[in-house]
């Protein structure tokens, strides 16, 4: 009973440093990186897969939820890219384009999809594969690529007219040149950091 306590405990401890890790990358310049284009690139994801891989694949989900309401509140009051705020939120207009219910599955769905498909890809991984650190690597690139092509394709479906007429390019060239700049960067950093983090924070907590 004693050990099931100080689990619960931990697992709240950790979960609450994370989400307040999220609230400064998502609110503070911290969290964002040099970007082309209106998509601006972003740590965010970091904490959500770290949450996946530590705390598991229900955990990981609840804060890509958590992390979906912190970048709508961001594109609704200060967004870091106006012209790009209205796929993002729908209480946002831009000229004749306005936001709208498709906005906010955009701005959520992929992030809860990074922490539902990054848990349950370790959580396989780690099961068949006798590196656990690579498993780590594999569950953080596949989880930042999701958002990249989940908010992506997004656009793509509900605003792709609308988007690439304020770009001023095809909107497939847009998906290509977001996931060469911002993506694949993206998902580069979080297959470093992730690991980093989450190898010796697991092991500690195992020798706990």
């Amino acid at each position: 009973m004693h050990n099931s306590k100080k689990d619960s405990v931990r697992f709240f401890i950790q979960f609450a440093l994370l989400a307040a890790i999220e609230a400064v990358f998502c609110f503070t310049p911290l969290g964002s990186l040099p970007a082309i284009g209106p998509i601006v690139a972003t740590l965010a994801m970091i904490p959500v897969i770290i949450t996946s891989i530590l705390l598991g694949t229900k955990a990981g989900t609840l804060m890509g939820a958590i992390t979906g309401l912190f970048s709508f509140i961001v594109w609704t009051f200060t967004p870091p890219t106006p012209i790009a705020a209205f796929v993002f939120s729908p209480f946002y207009t831009l000229g004749e384009y306005q936001g709208n219910f498709f906005s906010i599955v955009i701005c959520f769905l992929p992030r809860i999809l990074v922490g539902t498909v990054s848990g349950v890809l370790y959580n396989a991984l780690s099961k068949s594969m006798k590196n656990n650190v690579m498993a780590m690597v594999i569950a953080s690139v596949v989880g930042s690529l999701v958002n990249t092509f989940g908010v992506m394709l997004g656009i793509w479906a509900f605003f792709g007219d609308q988007y690439a007429s304020i770009a001023g390019q095809g909107i497939l060239l847009i998906i290509g040149s977001t996931v060469l700049t911002n993506g694949i960067p993206e998902a580069i950093v979080a297959g470093v950091l992730c690991p980093a983090i989450c190898k010796p924070v697991k092991k500690f907590i195992l020798k706990d």
